[in-house]
């Protein structure tokens, strides 16, 4: 077992954890600024823009009156940003909250400013609060953008996150560990691991990345191990070896010491809006609800591919002409080649892409997955294709051969985002899970190009394909095609 002084020595003791648990206080400082000089901005600019720049040695009534509308607008709406918790350490750095509030915030703000001017019979321009609100708005998010753009670089050094004491039993806290460790940009940084009940003899104690401090359950040995390590929060995964009023007393003890509490069901790749908490008998138990496209969501979703992919057609038009006239002039065969894919439900269709290859390429591939010994993997993908041309291969190094898709999302067969469309053979070695990803049209884009693309292995794109299935959202698929773009760019993982 770990001693004190091993867990201090391993992990920077006292010293490092000042380091880490300041970063709360300077985070936070460091959003108020950047939400003052972005809403100090957006009011200022509207007025100038909407009243010009006017000799206010002498001002009208009118003019004085907007002077002190936007001092109490800025103020307002900073203090709006404070109290909607914009700037709680759970919601920064990482996931969509921080971002919902900023929008809450400022349309709460917004919306009592046109109750207020309605009640009193204020005629507020609407010229200056029409752009007051979109440019503050838009100012707020890509601050706070930037700052966590920061923070995310800090946090992959291993600063500026919270140190964390993970207890459960000996598998659910290792997984908890892993996923921890494999989203360093959240904030949680394992530091030791609690196994109350656990045999020490079991081989479950091999191989662990940071030390156990112990295997006793008991409520003064768990808060023993929680001051030795002097963690800001504790993770309780699932599994563990204590009574429920155990848990409830230690609760108490963390919320006096300022110590958080996080509790870690044993659900996996479940996003936030399909769980809801209903407190039964003094239980507070969490419903899973059912992953369901259908109806209205489904409505939104055909509707949005629609819009976008009609858009991007009239837009890329030219472009679409220069690289037919590029894939035609440069080798034999025809412009697009079309594909047989598995669609929703196991359906079949044609998937469009600008020729990358050279004529009748199809023949030579069971060949080549068999010289590099990769025939029985369900991702037929040929390592250093000598079938790809020139041109082909500079068009898929920015996914340029796939734009034709947007004939396909057109058409229904495909959507903007979704899961990855794969062939008939890939499809035949399934297992039961995967299959799920059927449930929804294949994508042009999804978690698995903005992820690794084809970097990743067959299993990593089966998780993230079935991840957005389970938790689809049309804000999700917005978040998901601009994470496409600065992938494209960057040609991770493109083949």
């Amino acid at each position: 077992m770990a001693s004190c002084s091993a867990l201090r020595a391993a992990h920077g003791g006292t010293h490092q954890l000042d380091h880490v648990t300041n970063w709360r206080r300077t985070y936070a400082r460091r959003i108020r600024v950047v939400d003052a000089c972005a809403v100090i901005w957006a009011v200022a600019g509207a007025f100038t823009v909407r009243f010009g720049f006017q000799d206010l040695s002498e001002p009208a009534s009118s003019d004085v009156e907007y002077v002190l509308l936007s001092a109490v607008l800025a103020a307002a709406w900073w203090v709006m940003l404070e109290f909607w918790g914009t700037r709680e350490a759970k919601v920064l750095g990482s996931g969509l909250e921080e971002y919902k509030r900023v929008l809450a915030a400022s349309g709460w703000l917004f919306g009592l400013l046109a109750v207020v001017s309605y009640a009193t019979r204020v005629d507020t321009a609407r010229g200056y609060v029409g752009l007051a609100f979109p440019a503050g708005l838009l100012a707020l998010l890509a601050a706070r953008w930037l700052v966590r753009q920061h923070l995310s670089l800090e946090r992959k050094r291993g600063r500026s996150s919270s140190r964390v004491l993970i207890i459960g039993g000996p598998h659910s806290a290792r997984h908890l560990v892993s996923s921890l460790n494999s989203a360093p940009h959240a904030g949680y940084l394992p530091v030791a691991a609690h196994l109350p009940g656990a045999s020490p003899d079991s081989d479950a104690f091999d191989g662990w990345e940071i030390p156990i401090t112990g295997v006793r359950s008991d409520f003064d040995s768990i808060l023993e191990a929680i001051l030795r390590t002097e963690v800001d929060a504790v993770a309780i995964s699932a599994g563990v070896n204590m009574h429920p009023k155990d848990l409830r007393r230690l609760g108490w003890e963390l919320s006096a010491r300022d110590i958080g509490m996080i509790l870690a069901p044993a659900l996996t790749d479940v996003a936030g809006p399909r769980i809801h908490t209903q407190p039964v008998a003094g239980l507070p138990l969490i419903h899973v609800s059912t992953p369901k496209l259908t109806g209205g969501k489904r409505v939104a979703k055909r509707t949005f591919d629609i819009a976008v992919a009609g858009f991007l057609l009239l837009l890329l038009s030219p472009l679409f002409l220069v690289l037919g006239f590029l894939v035609k002039s440069t080798s034999k065969g025809p412009v697009f080649y079309r594909q047989e894919r598995i669609g929703l439900r196991g359906s079949t269709f044609n998937m469009l892409k600008f020729r990358s290859m050279k004529a009748n390429a199809d023949a030579e591939l069971l060949a080549l997955l068999e010289a590099q010994g990769s025939t029985d993997t369900p991702l037929f993908k040929v390592e250093n294709d000598p079938r790809i041309t020139p041109v082909g291969r500079v068009l898929r190094k920015f996914s340029l051969d796939e734009l034709p898709q947007l004939l396909n999302v057109l058409g229904g067969s495909m959507s903007l985002v979704g899961p990855r469309p794969q062939r008939d053979g890939e499809v035949a070695l399934y297992d039961d899970a995967a299959h799920r990803r059927l449930y929804v049209s294949p994508g042009m884009s999804g978690l698995w190009q903005v992820s690794g693309r084809s970097n990743l292995t067959w299993e990593e794109s089966i998780r993230l394909d079935l991840y957005y299935v389970e938790n689809w959202s049309l804000m999700g698929d917005v978040v998901i095609l601009f994470r496409t773009f600065k992938a494209v760019f960057a040609s991770t993982g493109a083949v």
